[in-house]
């Protein structure tokens, strides 16, 4: 056995549902972060977010199907059945106390990066874990898009990802069009989504 930490990421979002790119950015994390684990955390009812999301079973079962082809991964429940607010810093601080002695490295978009400092407690999150954001093939140098000076306060890093367009926003919205999704999602989610009828209604 290495004497090296176990690295443990963190990948959190609505996952409503998951997509191909999420599944790269996992594939991407685990190949360059030599990460022994990678946790899938789907959120409950952020605060930021001014739409309902889909059932947290739904959310789950999706999760389980799209991320099966990367054996690192493992989907974790504890934001969705945490009762109240679920913030990113109270997972990050859960997991230290559950593995102590490990790396812990928080995997985040670039959307999410342009508005770090507004989240709870955001002066912790780099004193808990390794932050890295999934940066675009045209970033060059410090990451692309992001206040220089965030980058420095949060020691954020960079994570390649090939250059992908995906976006949960639109594939819900081609459902409720009955237009296709073969391309965007996994079959399994494709088939998950049709059989339980979500993102029908615009």
């Amino acid at each position: 056995m290495s004497g090296e930490p176990q690295r443990i990421g963190v990948f959190g979002g609505a996952f409503d549902p998951p997509h191909l790119g999420h599944v790269a950015l996992a594939q991407a994390a685990v190949a360059q972060l030599d990460l022994s684990q990678l946790l899938v955390v789907p959120t409950g009812q952020p605060l930021h977010k001014r739409r309902a999301l889909s059932a947290a079973h739904h959310r789950l079962a999706m999760c389980a199907l799209a991320f099966s082809a990367v054996p690192q991964v493992r989907v974790d429940a504890r934001e969705i059945e945490r009762s109240g607010p679920s913030f990113t810093v109270d997972t990050l601080e859960a997991l230290q106390r559950e593995h102590p002695g490990a790396q812990l490295c928080l995997l985040i978009g670039q959307d999410q990066a342009q508005t770090l400092q507004n989240w709870h407690r955001a002066s912790d999150l780099a004193r808990l874990a390794i932050i890295y954001v999934a940066a675009r093939p045209e970033s060059v140098g410090s990451i692309a898009g992001i206040d220089p000076i965030q980058t420095r306060k949060f020691a954020l890093q960079s994570l390649h990802m090939p250059a992908m367009v995906h976006s949960a926003t639109d594939i819900r919205h081609r459902v409720a069009q009955q237009q296709g999704i073969e391309t965007l999602v996994s079959e399994p989610v494709a088939r998950y989504i049709a059989h339980h009828h979500l993102y029908q209604t615009p």
